[in-house]
């Protein structure tokens, strides 16, 4: 099984590291096209005005000067045109990629635009306790990513759909989850003033509020369990389509 690996941390992220091995225990052609610096919140976005740079560090590794779609772009249309792979892991995330984050998420792009060309695809994240740089625990996703990427791939996919994975720092267990939503009242903006005395902000977040009962990725994260939640790239919501088509018509 012929994989590809990348991420949005960048090229020298320690995720990156961790998602390798991951990578190396289901298969020992292994590929790695990556961003050569961090991504994060690029979301599916592409490099259009500017060109898209390739550099070969060692056989089989390429840094990519652009988002993590180039780097999927670029592994299928140049890189590993006449080998394409069987699959392509993206992760591991320092961070999760949970509810509405997907949509922001470089991460989980990166496998929207292998789901879209066909090819199965996972995203891993890896929720911390400890942020500081240098202090990362990827153990949870190193311990457990094989096993579950083992299981996640012995069904079938249908066609537009992509499989989401978030470690929590501890594992309790695995379970199938559904995208949670956070209580977007929650957001703010930090004002923060530079040395010459100009404003500038930092994205912030308030604590997301909890739903017992529900099988959600926040859920999950909450309960001490590894999430596995299918997307679909799908994004038509056909109880107003038909509402639409009710007053509009039709056509």
């Amino acid at each position: 099984m012929r994989i590809l690996v990348t991420n949005d941390d960048g090229i020298n992220a320690p995720g990156l590291v961790a998602l390798e091995a991951i990578a190396r225990q289901l298969s020992d052609d292994i590929w790695i096209v990556a961003p050569a610096e961090e991504q994060s919140g690029a979301g599916h976005s592409l490099t259009l005005s500017q060109p898209v740079r390739l550099r070969e560090i060692d056989p089989r590794r390429f840094a990519v000067r652009g988002t993590p779609t180039d780097c999927v772009m670029l592994a299928l249309g140049a890189v590993m045109v006449d080998n394409k792979p069987d699959l392509i892991l993206s992760g591991v995330n320092r961070g999760g990629n949970l509810a509405e984050d997907v949509t922001y998420s470089g991460t989980v792009s990166a496998a929207m635009e292998g789901c879209l060309a066909g090819i199965r695809s996972i995203a891993y994240s890896q929720v911390m306790r400890d942020y500081t740089v240098g202090q990362e625990d990827f153990s949870a996703a190193t311990d457990h990513g094989a096993d579950v990427t083992r299981k996640v791939l012995a069904i079938d996919w249908p066609p537009g759909v992509l499989v989401n994975i978030n470690f929590p720092p501890a594992v309790k267990g695995v379970r199938v989850t559904e995208q949670g939503f956070r209580d977007y009242g929650n957001i703010r903006m930090e004002k923060r003033t530079d040395p010459r005395g100009f404003p500038y902000y930092w994205h912030s977040y308030g604590r997301e509020p909890s739903t017992p009962g529900h099988r959600t990725d926040l859920e999950a994260m909450h309960d001490g369990m590894i999430s596995v939640t299918p997307l679909h790239l799908d994004m038509t919501h056909y109880q107003t389509m038909a509402a639409l088509t009710a007053v509009l018509g039709p056509g």
